[in-house]
């Protein structure tokens, strides 16, 4: 292989490690040619780019990339086989399954999403590894659920708050209306007062004004205790329409 084709390779392989998120580097070695060949089968399956590099050009393509594989390149030894992927755990489940015939590939190390793995250890974490789009869509149902919920049962009971609410201001008024002859029996008790009304006429109005003042302060005081009954009642009845649907 001459300078050129070399600098092919090197761009070749810089292009590859801009263009897949997921690159894990492992060793195969001792894979015979049938075994070999079932793994580029099941990397294909599983959308994986699975090539057999020089770790000279690896290493200088690590080099010139824009990414930092920091310590990776201190792994390009002995054999090394490169798997490509644009999910992060895809090459981990196929390292997985083809394990249960064997003990290769053997992980050296991974490069997903700008984070480093160092060691066959970590291929059960990178096997569980969601990609950001798992994990975004995850965030999103969790963020939509509740306020669905809460939605849908306000929906549900609508018929059941506008009843209650009919029903907490009929009982408020007529508990209000209840109230009234009290101050009528209060009107009752002072025959003095109309006697001196019927005298002087002037003054007859002013008292009546003074009355019914009075009274309305009167009906107001004893009512306010049920209108803030009626809102703790309603507020009460609401949390729990809300809950049990």
């Amino acid at each position: 292989m001459n300078k050129e084709e070399k600098g092919k390779a090197v761009e070749e392989l810089k292009g590859q490690l801009a263009d897949y998120k997921s690159i894990y580097l492992t060793d195969i070695a001792g894979l015979n040619a049938v075994q070999t060949s079932k793994l580029r089968r099941e990397c294909f399956n599983s959308n994986v780019k699975l090539s057999v590099v020089k770790n000279t050009f690896l290493e200088r393509a690590m080099s010139e990339s824009e990414n930092d594989f920091g310590e990776l390149k201190e792994l390009l030894k002995g054999n090394t086989a490169v798997m490509l992927s644009t999910i992060g755990n895809s090459p981990a489940k196929v390292i997985k399954k083809f394990r249960k015939g064997g003990d290769k590939p053997i992980l050296k190390g991974a490069f997903v999403d700008e984070a480093i793995y160092i060691g066959d250890e970590h291929i059960e974490a990178l096997f569980n590894l969601k990609s950001k789009e798992e994990v975004i869509g995850e965030i999103i149902t969790l963020l939509q659920s509740p306020a669905k919920n809460v939605i849908s049962a306000l929906k549900s009971s609508s018929g059941k708050i506008a009843g209650l609410v009919k029903t907490l201001s009929e009982k408020t008024a007529e508990e209000v209306k209840a109230e009234e002859p009290a101050a009528e029996e209060v009107k009752a008790e002072e025959p003095a007062a109309e006697e001196v009304k019927a005298e002087e006429p002037a003054a007859e109005e002013v008292k009546a004004e003074e009355e019914e003042l009075r009274l309305r302060k009167l009906i107001n005081q004893r009512s306010k205790p049920l209108r803030m009954n009626l809102k703790m009642n309603l507020n009460k009845k609401l949390s729990e329409i809300i809950i049990n649907n």
